[in-house]
């Protein structure tokens, strides 16, 4: 709020349309409606990107052919909102659609509210934990869900782990490996061809510092104030080992992030919304 990131918003003002997440899916409707002309608002409640600003470098994102670091990616996108006129809030989350009434009502966790005529739903995903008993006291203290030159200055020479076998797990332990003494991968499943862009793989194969251990998963996490003991375990024989390596990247993927959209739009078995033909006539 200090920073002017979070303005003071209007409840009684009906907007045009409300975007939900500042992702790039998010900050590319609000850069279209607003150079239309539209009074847009995007409430975010983390930062600018989404998962990808906080991507160490994407290369397969269309206009860049030699890559873009995810946090220049954000940028650029949230300076072209601003230029059009769309104002966007930081630090702002989407608790609760309203959707019994017209306009719509967007009910805010701080007790806010805003309205609109229309609303863009871009939430995203929100990243899967694994079950581990002392993880969420680490979060932070070495355990990380994104591999940015921040960490990678945390880090230095350090041994790593990068959980995860998709191409955000493959992305951080190549960029990771440029740093780090060593990078252990540790993926639940038999290979990383069935998960995972090849340019990837073969990156990762050529990698020196990388080792991959497929079947694999963590089972414990230990240290005093931080990070220090990690222990793993091979799904298919159950050797067991521990390692003293204090930084834990976790790439398990994420859930979408749609629990307050609940009674408003048809969401599947896995929290995905339906549209198209996916939609059934009941649910219409």
């Amino acid at each position: 709020e200090c920073l002017g990131y979070s303005p003071g918003l209007n409840a009684a003002q009906v907007r045009d349309v409300v975007v939900v997440g500042a992702g790039p899916a998010g900050l590319a409707a609000a850069i279209y409606g607003a150079s239309e002309g539209l009074d847009m608002l995007v409430l975010e409640s983390t930062a600018p990107g989404g998962q990808a600003g906080s991507s160490s470098k994407l290369e397969n994102y269309l206009g860049f052919p030699t890559g873009i670091s995810g946090q220049e990616l954000a940028e650029r996108a949230y300076t072209q909102a601003e230029k059009f006129g769309t104002e966007i809030a930081i630090a702002r989350t989407a608790a609760r659609l309203e959707c019994d009434a017209r306009p719509y009502r967007i009910s805010m966790g701080n007790g806010t509210s805003v309205s609109a005529r229309a609303v863009v739903i871009a939430t995203g995903a929100r990243y899967r934990k694994p079950p581990l008993e002392a993880l969420a006291h680490f979060e932070g203290l070495g355990v990380y869900y994104s591999a940015t030159a921040l960490e990678a200055k945390l880090i230095g020479t350090d041994e790593v782990i990068v959980v995860g076998g998709a191409n955000s797990a493959g992305q951080a332990a190549v960029f990771l490996s440029s740093t780090a003494r060593k990078v252990y991968m540790l993926v639940r499943g038999k290979a990383l061809s069935a998960t995972m862009s090849r340019y990837l793989v073969r990156r990762i194969e050529d990698s020196p510092t990388i080792e991959v251990l497929v079947d694999t998963e963590i089972v414990a996490l230990e240290g005093a104030t931080g990070l220090e003991r990690v222990t793993w375990s091979n799904k298919l024989t159950g050797e067991r080992v521990t390692c003293n390596i204090g930084h834990v990247f976790m790439m398990t993927g994420a859930s979408p992030n749609t629990e307050w959209l609940h009674n408003c739009v048809a969401i599947d078995d896995k929290g995905f919304i339906k549209v198209g033909s996916d939609i059934t006539r009941d649910e219409l």
